[in-house]
């Protein structure tokens, strides 16, 4: 424990609020960064949203309004060609790559480059028809179900005592002092009794595996052999380095960065790139998951 502030009591337990348990940091789901980026706490009254946003912040423009400030740009993104800062002596956003997080004005919730600086990563696998296919509720696409590695004892089984990396992406999945995890199975975890899921990796739902491909509806009818074709590259629906540069590691990544016009400083719009790569123009904010009231404690 630490120490109690009521008199009556020399120690107390830790709780959440004290800073010192957190949860993992993460990134942010697409749908939770869109939900921050618009803010929509400071023009909303009741339940109506009297002002239109395009942006993060009221209004169509990428001027401020306010009289204060008025004519100031208010992100740092790429005008026109040629024109990532503006003319010498009147600079419209005082930045030609990069600028410090608080050069610009943060959103109603109090977030800083939203829109502009650098584009952000977020956890979703990238499908270009992703907002059709997923519920509208919390959407996420990237689940890989995993449980821990027991033994025969059903105790945890040994924990990594060196660091290991993917043998493909070499991306590190193991460190020293964690434990081990392993994809879920039929056999093991008895998935045909679930009913939100039923294989371990559910990144292609419904975009991307074997069953949406255009030749699947052959191996209904008979006219193709499933059991080769499932495994054929060439019958996949994205066919990775031939046709199309779309796979399970290609991640999204959201908002303009200093080199983008402001067509991407719109929350909606997205792209992608392999998560293995890194750019000049692409970070991250993190997130984390908390359980409980919004409010606080008592609530």
């Amino acid at each position: 424990g630490i120490p109690d502030l009521d008199p009556n009591k020399e120690f107390r337990n830790v709780i959440k609020e004290d800073g010192i348990l957190l949860p993992k940091y993460r990134l942010p789901t697409e749908a939770e960064w869109e939900f921050a980026a618009y803010g929509l706490i400071g023009n909303t009254i009741d339940e109506l949203i009297p002002d239109k946003k395009l942006y993060p912040w009221n209004g169509h423009a990428v001027r401020n309004s306010n009289e204060k400030y008025i004519g100031q740009i208010l992100a740092n993104f790429k005008r026109g060609r040629g024109d990532n800062m503006g003319v010498a002596g009147k600079l419209n956003d005082n930045a030609d790559v990069t600028a410090p997080v608080y050069a610009y004005w943060p959103n109603d919730y109090g977030l800083y480059n939203m829109a502009g600086n650098v584009s952000e990563w977020v956890m979703d696998v990238y499908r270009p028809l992703s907002l059709e296919d997923n519920d509208d509720f919390r959407p996420f696409r990237g689940n890989v179900y995993k449980t821990k590695k027991l033994d025969e004892d059903g105790l945890i089984d040994e924990k990594y005592d060196e660091v290991v990396k993917d043998s493909v992406t070499g991306q590190i999945i193991g460190l020293p002092g964690r434990i081990k995890y392993r994809d879920v199975n039929e056999k093991d975890d008895n998935l045909l009794d679930r009913r939100n899921y039923r294989q371990a990796d559910n990144i292609d739902y419904l975009d991307g595996h074997w069953e949406s491909s255009i030749y699947f509806s052959e191996v209904e009818a008979g006219a193709i052999d499933s059991d080769f074709d499932a495994n054929n590259g060439q019958k996949q629906m994205y066919q990775f380095g031939a046709t199309s540069l779309v796979n399970d590691r290609a991640r999204v990544y959201k908002g303009a960065s200093w080199r983008d016009r402001a067509y991407w400083m719109v929350p909606g719009t997205r792209r992608y790139l392999t998560e293995e790569q890194s750019t000049s123009y692409i970070g991250f904010r993190c997130a984390m998951t908390r359980v409980g009231s919004p409010i606080g404690l008592g609530y």
